[in-house]
């Protein structure tokens, strides 16, 4: 690359700021949706790289996808460039979580958002698709890594724990590569959770403690988040009711980015604007952490032949979690004929352009809502 190419932080800063007010449809179609932008129309790393980079993710706690903008924006541009990805994806979600917020708490209800999901879910779903027939080409290498790919998919639709099966994918690909066959191991999980106790005064130190502590922890899907804020926002200190949990989640899934955003939603119903601030920055602090310490580290567990062959196997296992997770989103998603239209032509338009994904997602929102609309 020229030196007359376009600033790299300012290339990051756009483009994630950019999906971050687009990107709907959870982890699986957020890193999609990255796949296309970095691997496919903007080249600034190839398959393999980006595969190890969305293995990293799914080693740490956090929110993955959050994640994963870091480590495309150090990969860019250097520890700016993490920092920058950060927040210009998290940012609009932020902005449009607290927005809901602030109508919830003046209104007592979210604005209808039906139709707009009805139209982008579809066309997620096709962009899901297609990153993963081109990651899967990269991850899966030879036997171990198909037959653990396979397995893995199958384990997690019968409903196996996320992080026993990529920790086990790591181990079981290492294992079969060195001696072809698989090996007994134990996969222990930490859970760190707050222990029980009794109702306690609101205050914004431990609105931060509460926060930083989930971030820290939370593995796996977004929506596991929805257990943690139950165990401690509405079971062990009673600052919440069920349904304020379930309204906060609803906010954070009917808006673009990452699920984590649910915490601005929640710290503004606590304490307005500087609950919202509070919960938003110590619920993404850790993963900023994370993935500063773990950046330096992707480059030589790949050269290494046997931390290499356990990112391998964590990443087929990613993508079986990512294969299973589009399975239940296909489910939800391609519900009748115009679902079915919108997700095909989608699909279409991907194989045979480089059309930006992010006019799609708009073009099927507009398209639900107009749907939606005249079906009344």
């Amino acid at each position: 690359m020229g030196t007359s190419s376009p600033a790299p932080l300012a290339e990051v800063a756009a483009l994630f700021a950019r999906l971050g007010a687009t990107a709907f449809g959870g982890p699986a179609a957020h890193i999609a949706l990255m796949h296309r932008e970095i691997v496919v129309r903007r080249r600034w790393m190839g398959e393999r790289e980006f595969l190890d980079l969305v293995g990293a993710t799914n080693l740490i706690p956090g929110p993955n996808s959050t994640e994963l903008a870091m480590h495309a924006g150090y990969r860019r541009a250097g520890w700016p460039g993490l920092a920058v990805a950060g927040v210009c994806f998290v940012l609009p979600a932020t902005v449009a979580v607290l927005g809901l917020a602030w109508a919830y708490v003046r209104f007592g209800s979210l604005p209808e958002a039906a139709g707009v999901l009805y139209g982008v879910k579809p066309v997620i779903l096709a962009v899901v698709l297609q990153a993963l027939g081109s990651l899967g080409r990269a991850a899966v290498r030879d036997a171990p890594t198909a037959a653990v790919g396979l397995a893995a998919l199958a384990l997690y639709l019968r409903g196996a724990d996320e992080i026993a099966l990529l920790a086990a994918g790591g181990l079981l690909v290492a294992g079969m590569r060195r001696t072809w066959r698989v090996l007994p191991a134990a996969v222990p999980v930490a859970w760190l959770a707050g222990g029980a106790g009794a109702a306690a005064p609101f205050s914004l130190d431990r609105l931060a403690l509460v926060f930083l502590k989930i971030g820290a922890v939370l593995y796996g899907s977004g929506y596991v988040l929805l257990a943690f804020l139950r165990a401690d926002l509405v079971v062990r200190l009673g600052w919440l009711t069920e349904q304020h949990l379930l309204d906060a989640v609803a906010a954070g899934q009917v808006t673009p980015g990452p699920l984590f955003t649910t915490a601005t939603f929640v710290g503004y119903l606590l304490d307005g604007l500087p609950g919202a601030l509070v919960a938003t920055v110590a619920i993404f602090l850790p993963g900023v952490v994370f993935v500063a310490l773990s950046h330096p580290l992707v480059p030589r567990v790949r050269q290494s032949a046997a931390a290499g062959a356990v990112l391998d196997g964590v990443n087929v296992a990613s993508l079986a979690l990512m294969a299973g997770v589009s399975w239940q989103l296909a489910r939800a998603a391609v519900v009748d004929l115009p679902t079915a239209a919108l997700a095909g032509a989608a699909a279409v338009l991907l194989v045979r352009t480089r059309l930006n994904s992010a006019w799609l997602v708009a073009a099927g929102g507009l398209a639900g809502w107009a749907i939606r609309t005249l079906t009344r």
